[in-house]
């Protein structure tokens, strides 16, 4: 028998929703995931394919009631592999389409929605986000997350549903897609194969608010277990860091003889924001949590996965790890 019940973890075969998963069955949940496709073979709790995004809300209600979770999290949305044209379709449409669901439950679950550092838009150089800073999204992806929070926190502050948001910085650590930061430097230092590598980027002049990918996991499973509801919180760690530092930790980490490029147009960009760093004082007073992973573990834990992922047993020479 679960020692905290059930929870759904919806979009729960992605980057964050794996990790979620993982966390949550940790804490004792029976975890369901609910996404389009199934995860690989040995992830934490169960599978269920269902497509927020396709699906009525009459369905989702329907599957909801007959698992009846003690909580739901709203991982479905990311900006990984998504052209402008289809962020408000594959971000926002799934989550109205959860909160119909939900109406149409006699007892809905606490929800948990996990919304991006990108809803803020553009922040001055030097400043520190917190849910009070006025949202202007610059980005399609930005403008289709803060819909979605916004509508669910008109949901929670009209007292029809319990839970929170959690507003997610830039994200590293293992799983990082193929498309991100990370992943794109690992690949090219992998196809190097051994020989020195040259890692091809936009020019690198940005400061994020990285956050260790785990750590999101167990501020969710804070979010999940807590009482508190109607809150937006940030998640992050509370610093900004250029993101030369994380190419630059990522190769060192590799041991490969690299240099690193960079160049207009060999990326892909979402956004233009040149800084973010978020408040996070609110979520150790609101749900006791802090990030307890330093940028260098996110990066250690990622090549090692990454490798272990494209370990090839035929006999072919591997980079060193």
């Amino acid at each position: 028998m679960s020692v905290n019940g059930s929870a759904v973890v919806l979009g729960g075969t992605g980057f964050v929703g794996r990790h979620t998963c993982r966390a949550l069955s940790a804490q004792g949940f029976d975890v369901w995931a609910v996404a389009r496709g199934a995860p690989p073979p040995g992830e934490a709790g169960r599978f269920l394919a269902f497509d927020v995004a396709l699906r009525p809300p009459e369905d989702l209600a329907k599957v909801l009631d007959e698992l009846r979770p003690e909580v739901v999290v709203n991982a479905v949305g990311s900006i990984w592999g998504r052209t402008d044209d289809e962020m408000w379709d594959t971000v926002t449409v799934p989550t109205l389409r959860l909160l119909d669901a939900l109406a149409l439950l006699a007892t809905p679950p606490r929800i948990v929605h996990l919304g991006s550092v990108l809803e803020y838009g553009r922040m001055d150089v030097g400043t520190t986000a917190s849910p009070a800073t006025v949202e202007r999204p610059g980005s399609a992806y930005g403008r289709a997350k803060l819909a979605a929070t916004r509508a669910v926190m008109e949901r929670l502050r009209s007292h029809r549903l319990r839970g929170v948001v959690l507003r997610i910085t830039n994200l590293a650590g293992p799983l990082s897609p193929d498309v991100s930061l990370l992943g794109r430097v690992a690949n090219q230092l992998w196809a190097a194969a051994g020989e020195p590598a040259v890692v091809e980027l936009d020019p690198l002049l940005a400061h994020r608010d990285f956050v260790d990918v785990r750590d999101v996991a167990d501020a969710v499973v804070a979010a999940a277990t807590s009482p508190v509801t109607g809150e937006l919180i940030n998640i992050g760690s509370g610093t900004s860091t250029s993101v030369r530092v994380l190419v630059d930790l990522l190769v060192a980490r590799s041991g490969l003889a690299a240099g690193v490029v960079e160049r207009t147009g060999t990326g892909i960009q979402h956004s233009t924001e040149d800084w973010s760093r978020v408040d996070i004082e609110p979520a150790e007073r609101l749900l006791g949590w802090r990030p307890r992973r330093p940028l260098t573990d996110a990066v250690d834990a990622f090549w090692q996965e990454f490798v272990a992922r494209h370990h090839q047993p035929n006999g072919t020479e591997n980079p060193p790890t």
